[in-house]
């Protein structure tokens, strides 16, 4: 029975789950894109994950290098949705920011990895198409979610 309930804290509730699949989907896809287009690990741009691919090969190196990064992320997005309780009006907020956030430094950059093996554009573009991106894809249920308070009147004292 408690490990059933430690279980439970393995996967992030409510609009954080949403938040993970779509953070972990940018991810993918910056991975399958450069297992598919790198030919070579000193074609690689981030010089964490060329190491990597240097010592383990191309798939298994890039494949160890997203673990060890997105390991961390999901730990935060765990304890996050389980544990951190936020009141009503502060809540609004902080989710927002936290969206803003989460898009710009983990999607939006992994949006531009990805992009960087397609076409050729400055990194704050790619950035920031993976940050609309983003955006277009996860406010809508933020949106529609019950604690949402978006009207000014919730928001003055």
């Amino acid at each position: 029975m408690r490990f059933k309930a430690i279980l439970n804290y393995l996967v992030p509730k409510g609009i954080w789950l949403r938040r993970t699949i779509m953070l972990f989907s940018f991810i993918f896809l910056d991975y399958l894109i450069t297992v598919i287009f790198c030919k070579y690990p000193s074609a690689e741009g981030n010089v964490f994950a060329r190491s990597f691919m240097q010592k383990y090969g191309i798939v298994l190196g890039l494949t160890i290098f997203d673990l060890l990064m997105a390991i961390p992320l999901y730990a935060i997005l765990c304890v996050d949705s389980h544990l951190v309780k936020f009141p009503g009006r502060l809540s609004t907020i902080i989710e927002l920011l936290t969206d803003i956030g989460l898009g710009w430094l983990v999607a939006g950059a992994h949006f531009s990895g990805a992009a960087s093996w397609l076409w050729d554009s400055s990194s704050m573009i790619s950035q920031t198409i993976g940050l609309v991106i983003y955006e277009v894809a996860t406010v809508p249920s933020l949106v529609n979610s019950r604690k949402l308070f978006l009207s000014l009147k919730s928001f003055r004292a």
